[in-house]
């Protein structure tokens, strides 16, 4: 329903993605992460519009033909990153659900604040996942791991309400739209007065979804 890994690691470069000649771990059955890796790197560099099969290909060191072998297209390669990205997009936000306190709303804060953050450094992914019409959203892997996301917010909305409403998945469409426009908002630097360090603007933002998400939840 989400619009869906690379694991989260340091900050990756040309030279993170390219591999030694010297490398025995570098074989075929490294090649699919080395291109996703590749192709992450692309698409931050130079976006969607001047994103190729080629660039990706110089930025793994490998032969122009071998993202198309793995991917098949350029939508393909595009489709699997987009997976990833969900799959990331999930970890980022329970990892921020675990370190709140156990109240539901508490918890909801959390993961909307966890999302705000993927957003903001993950731009390009970000605009990928939710925006752009290259990815097959009818993959299975997408399916999957966008609805992993997706029944993230649902469990977490429905732990804030406590019981039936006549809402339905009203709620939960409101809660994300909160949390994604906000995310849109940062990222187009629209609200430039929204703290001037993170800690100051996590402060403010905690304290926005804390108030709006109470309101409509219970």
């Amino acid at each position: 329903m989400f619009g869906q890994n690379l694991p989260m690691k340091k900050k990756i470069t040309r030279r993170s993605v390219v591999p030694r000649s010297n490398d025995k771990t570098y074989h075929h059955g490294d090649l699919r992460n080395a291109l996703v890796a590749a192709a992450e790197l692309e698409l931050k560099e130079n976006g969607l519009e001047r994103f190729s099969l080629r660039g990706v290909a110089r930025a793994a060191s490998v032969s122009h033909a071998a993202p198309s072998h793995h991917f098949g297209d350029v939508q393909g390669l595009l489709t699997a990153l987009t997976a990833i990205g969900f799959e990331r997009l999930l970890k980022v936000q329970q990892k921020h659900q675990k370190k709140a306190n156990d109240d539901p709303l508490e918890k909801l804060v959390a993961s909307g604040l966890g999302y705000i953050e993927f957003a903001q450094k993950n731009a390009e992914m970000f605009h990928l996942m939710f925006a752009s019409t290259m990815p097959d959203r009818d993959n299975a892997d997408l399916s999957q791991s966008a609805a992993a996301a997706f029944e993230n917010l649902v469990v977490l909305v429905d732990k804030v309400r406590g019981r039936e409403t006549d809402q339905g998945m009203s709620d939960v469409y409101a809660s994300w739209a909160l949390v994604h426009g906000f995310s849109a908002l940062l990222n187009a630097n629209k609200l430039p007065s929204l703290g001037n360090s993170k800690k100051a603007r996590d402060a403010e933002m905690r304290g926005v979804l804390k108030r709006f998400l109470a309101a409509a939840l219970n």
